[in-house]
């Protein structure tokens, strides 16, 4: 074998460009550069949308449940969640009886500045399941799952 050859790839692949890890990267940035454009317009980043997004499904989340839901730091996300405060998009408590969570709430601003960002980002998606084959999305989203726990176990 020679000096400069590594273990061989798990699946077929002439180059690291071919590497499954490499494509799904290579999407992610291409989602992220879009979303960022377009949210660019609504006033927002993406850890913004993303909270405004999760919050809006599951209200009351503390700080440390949303830093998880969104994939950033909890130190990002005290960042985050002052600057959605600040412009009036979110509410939390100054204080709480018990424990140091400040449960987060949409206001109603919130809810507005989040559906119009929702066109922007839904119309993205829609680029985005317009390039697979029809009816692909369920298996594509199955996959997706099982890679994750696969790599969280």
């Amino acid at each position: 074998m020679p000096e400069n050859a590594g273990p061989p790839p798990p699946h077929p692949a002439q180059d690291v460009f071919g590497h499954l890890g490499y494509q799904l990267k290579r999407a992610h940035a291409a989602l992220r550069a879009a979303m960022d454009q377009a949210l660019r317009a609504h006033g927002l980043t993406v850890p913004q949308y993303s909270c405004l997004e999760v919050l809006a499904a599951r209200p009351g989340l503390s700080n440390a449940d949303l830093a998880r839901a969104t994939f950033v730091s909890r130190q990002s996300m005290n960042v985050v969640l002052r600057g959605l405060q600040d412009a009036g998009l979110l509410t939390r408590p100054a204080t709480v009886e018990t424990g140091r969570a400040r449960p987060a709430t949409l206001t109603g601003e919130g809810r507005r500045r989040l559906r119009a960002a929702q066109e922007a980002v839904y119309a993205i998606e829609a680029r985005l399941v317009g390039a697979l084959p029809e009816d692909s999305v369920p298996g594509l989203l199955a996959d997706l799952d099982r890679m994750a726990r696969a790599l969280a176990d």
